[in-house]
């Protein structure tokens, strides 16, 4: 049989709760970065012609 991990309790789960909290909003500042990185590429290209 498989085995399943145990369900984290207190402290755990708090802090496994603020480190995926913590990588969710570095994922989403990666993101935005690139975001607003391609569109100023983009304005410059569009400038430039």
């Amino acid at each position: 049989m498989a085995d399943f991990p145990r369900p984290l309790v207190g402290t755990e789960a708090d802090t496994f709760r603020r480190r995926r909290r913590g990588r969710n909003l570095a994922i989403v500042l990666v993101l935005a970065g690139l975001s607003v990185l391609f569109y100023a590429i983009t304005i410059v290209k569009l400038v430039q012609h």
